[in-house]
């Protein structure tokens, strides 16, 4: 199996980019490039705005759970300032084939919309931090994205850009039509399989289902996935970095099923 954890140590020393300051001769030169879209501020004091990401022709990069031929992106707010809290809303991925492994992310231009809870609602805020995110061509190598932006509380009307990035999230279970969601878990040697099985209409094509557990340290396979009418199902194993048992809470458990009409959000299942 191809490990993350393997891959990240193998390109430790690759180059940084950053996303503010960055000379149009470097943009040129790097395979990604990005900018802090000002958004608007919610009735309830959330802060909306966006990460506008580009990427050169020919390279792409990663989704939230990238598959095992990708690199996770992680984020890094502890620099921001007023920032309580960060949700980050992903755009429905692509998904990739190549050289027989599977990835799961974007290519060409992505806007990842976050949701940001000020800890004084109602006064700027600055954010500041990292995104550490993995690029791949013919190579890949991880790349780090440093911003420093403020966010005027003002604004409320919202930006095109960035509800159009919204509106591409998947459905939730209500809009997908999701009757039930059931997860079977069958413990190996090594880990555990889980088996989910959805009752949901065809989101288009064939469909990819992917299975989170939410568990730190914990790796899942890349979920086996088939159609039985207007039931999906979907088997993964799952194991810990470090081989120690652990336990699931099924509440905690994320689906996500990606079709070429559109993608669906399951949070959580039940005993199956």
């Amino acid at each position: 199996m191809f490990h993350t954890r393997a891959f990240l140590a193998a390109f430790v020393l690759a180059p940084l980019i950053a996303l503010t300051g960055v000379s149009p001769a470097m943009a040129q030169e790097s395979p990604i490039s990005g900018r802090i879209i000002q958004g608007w501020t919610l009735p309830d004091g959330r802060m909306v705005a966006g990460l506008d990401l580009t990427l050169q022709p020919g390279w792409k990069t990663y989704w939230r759970a990238p598959g095992d031929a990708g690199i996770p992106p992680q984020f890094d707010w502890s620099r921001a300032r007023n920032v309580g809290r960060v949700d980050i809303t992903w755009p429905t991925p692509h998904v990739f084939h190549q050289n027989g492994m599977r990835s799961i992310g974007y290519k060409d231009h992505v806007v990842i919309p976050l949701h940001i809870q000020p800890k004084a609602p109602g006064r700027s805020v600055r954010l500041r931090g990292e995104m550490d995110l993995g690029v791949c061509s013919d190579i890949c190598v991880p790349h780090r994205l440093d911003f420093d932006t403020t966010l005027d509380a003002a604004p409320v009307k919202p930006v095109p850009t960035l509800a159009a990035a919204l509106a591409q999230a998947p459905f939730s279970r209500r809009e997908a039509g999701v009757v039930t969601a059931t997860c079977a878990l069958r413990p190996l040697d090594d880990g555990m399989e889980v088996t989910v099985r959805v009752q949901v209409p065809s989101s288009g094509g064939t469909e990819v289902a992917v299975i989170e557990p939410n568990i730190p340290g914990v790796w899942t396979s890349e979920a086996q996935t088939s159609r039985q009418g207007n039931v999906l199902n979907a088997t993964a194993q799952m194991m810990h970095n470090s081989g120690r048992p652990f336990a699931v809470n099924r509440s905690a458990m994320r689906i996500t099923i990606l079709g070429s009409k559109h993608a669906v959000d399951i949070q959580g299942c039940t005993a199956g």
